[in-house]
């Protein structure tokens, strides 16, 4: 294909679109990771934090900073290794180890990851482990085979490669990720390039953008469109690769990097120096060594050509500098003499003009500004009515529990004074009592906030697409993905405090929040800001 076809491909060009957009919102998505590690964080430093928790909490965070960070990746792994509980549990001993040697081979660090990955206990590895464990052993043969210049050492990398490449198939199940993704790369590297892509469809039909598994498997399907020539389509999946590493805040990406060379080939320098500073950006701040070194062999090309594009335009501007400036010295001449004549009057006219002008921006400054008292008024009204409505709600519900806690504490010196004991312990345990009252708090909580909000349900379902509004069962005044957002309406939008109240998983509250913004009819990112203008009291 043709550079002039690819550059006139409308699908291409909207994709460019997108992915420039992304890369305009890389701070957000960093933001959104970051909230969640600080999270894990928080968890990790809690004095009530159990031994095992511990160990979750920074398995987690381990996997957050994977694709973030290798510095802090490397930290959290040591912080597991530094603990004698791993250290005693070859189980956890090996997964760490393991995760430690992936790293390492991901940064290009081939004898660190030998021997890292020869600390293995190899007898206590499950099937699991003993996928991972040659796993690692694969990829650092592989790319040693690549990267090598000798050809005896080539041969002897490569025949390691497939040696441990056939140790892992003989464990692995036939429909295994990791056997699939072996297969396609053993029929791209055969040329079976249609057996490939078959492959390759399978992998990606369950996977979705904004995750490690989608940016791999779009960038391999590149790989097989590279073979085939089909220019279009291998920048197609590259583009889907690189928007899935910024929406998933990978930074040791490589799509990124590989679509800038393209460019440059291709003649688009200035938005190949746009990507590869992009890439360059976010190598730095991961801390990949390969990463550098392979951005490095690129970025001297597309900065130098850049440059050079940037030296003919400021040659062509000089040269119009100095035409413009030959104009602009007769057209002075010209226009010296009927300036002059028109001196006077434009004079009068400009002050009469800016005096009125001036009178027009006083007149709309103070309509304005009793627009803005009107519109404040009414929102202290409705502020008013809302806290009314709140305060008469809390006393009932204060009132209430008292009465449940005074009947409470009767049952219990009850069932003590006739030492029935194991009554007390079943009463105690039991977790109705505590369904009971989330119940009747959900129950409260709709009844008051539809009085304030009375269409809020209709208004909700406005903003989302046709197919996609939210119908309620019978018997539900509001649901839970309806309390989220109704709690974001009174103006609770931290995920955490609103996850204490609906006694839900942080993690379950941001997914209900996702799944409703991708329903909207407008853009996701102003989905909550049209849901704070619902108005109360409306019907």
């Amino acid at each position: 294909m043709s550079t002039t076809q690819v550059h006139g491909s409308e699908e291409i060009d909207s994709m460019y679109t997108m992915l420039e957009f992304h890369m305009s919102k890389r701070i957000d998505y960093e933001s959104e990771k970051l909230a969640r590690i600080n999270n894990l964080k928080i968890i990790l430093g809690s004095e009530e934090i159990s031994i095992t928790e511990s160990h979750h909490v920074v398995n987690r965070l381990i996997t957050e900073y994977t694709t973030l960070s290798f510095d802090s990746t490397l930290y959290y792994i040591n912080y597991n290794l530094s603990d004698q509980s791993i250290l005693d549990n070859p189980v956890a001993y090996n997964e760490t180890i393991l995760t430690q040697a992936i790293l390492f081979v991901k940064s290009g660090a081939y004898k660190e990851s030998l021997d890292i990955v020869s600390q293995v206990k190899r007898r206590a590895l499950d099937k699991t482990g003993k996928v991972r464990y040659y796993n690692v052993y694969r990829k650092i043969y592989e790319d040693l085979s690549f990267y090598t210049s000798l050809a005896k050492n080539r041969v002897r990398y490569e025949a390691l490669y497939q040696a441990y490449t056939d140790s892992v198939l003989n464990i692995l199940n036939s429909d295994s990720p990791v056997r699939l993704a072996i297969q396609e790369k053993q029929f791209r590297d055969s040329r079976q390039l249609e057996l490939c892509k078959n492959i390759n469809d399978k992998r990606i039909q369950d996977l979705e953008l904004g995750t490690s598994q989608y940016s791999m498997v779009t960038f391999e399907r590149s790989l097989l469109y590279e073979l085939k020539g089909d220019l279009e389509n291998e920048i197609k999946y590259l583009i889907l690769s690189a928007i899935s590493d910024i929406r998933a805040s990978i930074k040791d990406h490589a799509s990124l990097t590989k679509l800038s060379l393209l460019l440059y080939e291709n003649g688009q320098i200035e938005r190949a120096y746009q990507y590869i500073q992009f890439s360059s950006q976010d190598a730095e701040y991961f801390n990949s060594r390969l990463r550098f070194v392979e951005i490095s062999n690129i970025l001297p090309l597309i900065t130098n050509a850049y440059q050079n594009i940037i030296n003919e335009q400021n040659s062509d501007l000089k040269r119009y500098s100095v035409i413009t400036s030959v104009l602009s010295v007769v057209l002075t001449f010209l226009l010296y003499s009927t300036f002059r004549q028109v001196k006077k009057v434009r004079t009068t006219r400009n002050a009469l003009r800016l005096a009125n002008d001036t009178l027009k921006e006083l007149n709309e400054e103070l309509s304005e500004s009793n627009q803005n008292l009107k519109n404040l008024n009414a929102k202290l009204v409705v502020s008013d009515k809302v806290k009314e409505q709140y305060i008469a709600n809390f006393l009932n519900i204060c009132s209430e529990f008292i009465d449940k806690l005074e009947n409470y504490q009767r049952m219990v010196k009850r069932l003590v004074s006739t030492r029935k004991f194991d009554k007390l312990m079943t009463r105690a345990s039991s977790q109705e009592f505590i369904d009971a009252e989330v119940e009747a708090f959900y129950q409260t909580f709709d009844t008051t906030f539809l009085n304030i909000y009375p269409d809020f349900v209709d208004r909700v379902n406005d903003l989302l697409e046709e197919d996609q509004k939210i119908e309620l069962k019978k018997g539900e005044v509001l649901n839970t993905e309806l309390r989220i957002f109704a709690l974001i309406r009174l103006g609770i939008e931290d995920s955490s405090q609103i996850s204490k109240l609906l006694r839900y998983s942080v993690n379950t509250i941001y997914n209900y929040r996702a799944k409703v913004k991708n329903k909207a009819v407008s853009p996701r990112d102003k989905f909550e800001k049209r849901v704070m203008q619902i108005d109360a009291f409306t019907s």
